[in-house]
């Protein structure tokens, strides 16, 4: 059992533990320019945040009337995301402070993301987190990604934790929803600030408006020893 009364602790990847988001926007727009879709922005890519990879290559496929199956569009943008990943990806300072700070306590910690296992995998080996976040669950091993809070339901059962012993930590309303979903407590950290007064967000125990700029390890711990106090 951890320092913390229990609690685990579970982190979406993407715009949350790294900043992952700029090179998914450009293997998006590399691989819809393939398919004929020259004018993808970075304003749409916004739109898709916090949604699996899987999901939103099949709303592209509707939305564009692209004749490329699913599968097929995601094996191509996730090849242009790989090569990105390999070549340049970093951890948000504060949120590897956090998690070296939860691993020197032997807090119980997993991360939960839309990505497929093989780009969690090569992110979290790239940025050095796989030595402290071995649990590990992609949306594709689950029914439903996110609004949905199956992959975090997942998580927990690997931790062994009870769902409402667990706190999320999430930069997107999908993900906040499937916190909230799931019976779990969520820090939410915005990555579209403007996306801060969604109403997902107001589930979050702890909301840092700010997002990355204003969170800060020391404050997120201090939070989770209240909660753990208190509950």
């Amino acid at each position: 059992m951890s320092t913390l009364g229990g609690i685990s602790v579970i982190f979406d990847l993407d715009g949350t533990l790294v900043d992952s988001e700029p090179n998914y926007y450009e293997a998006g727009r590399r691989t819809l320019a393939e398919y004929g879709v020259p004018d993808f922005t970075w304003a749409d890519h916004e739109a898709y945040v916090g949604i699996s990879t899987q999901e939103t290559v099949a709303d592209w496929q509707r939305r564009y009337g692209l004749r490329a199956s699913v599968e097929e569009l995601l094996a191509v943008k996730n090849r242009h995301y790989l090569r990105l990943a390999r070549d340049s990806v970093r951890a948000y300072p504060e949120m590897r402070k956090f998690v070296e700070l939860l691993a020197g306590e032997g807090v119980p910690m997993a991360v939960a993301s839309g990505s497929s296992l093989e780009a969690i995998g090569t992110i979290l080996a790239r940025t050095g987190l796989n030595a402290q976040l071995r649990t590990v669950v992609s949306a594709d091993e689950v029914e439903r990604g996110k609004p949905a809070p199956d992959v975090f339901l997942e998580a927990a059962r690997r931790l062994g934790a009870e769902p409402a012993r667990c706190v999320v930590l999430e930069d997107a309303a999908p993900g906040a929803a499937a916190a909230y979903a799931a019976g779990m407590r969520c820090i939410a950290v915005p990555y579209v600030a403007a996306q801060a007064d969604a109403p997902e967000f107001a589930t979050a125990g702890l909301l840092v408006r700010g997002g990355q700029e204003e969170f800060t390890a020391r404050a997120a711990h201090d939070w989770l020893v209240r909660t753990a106090r208190t509950s």
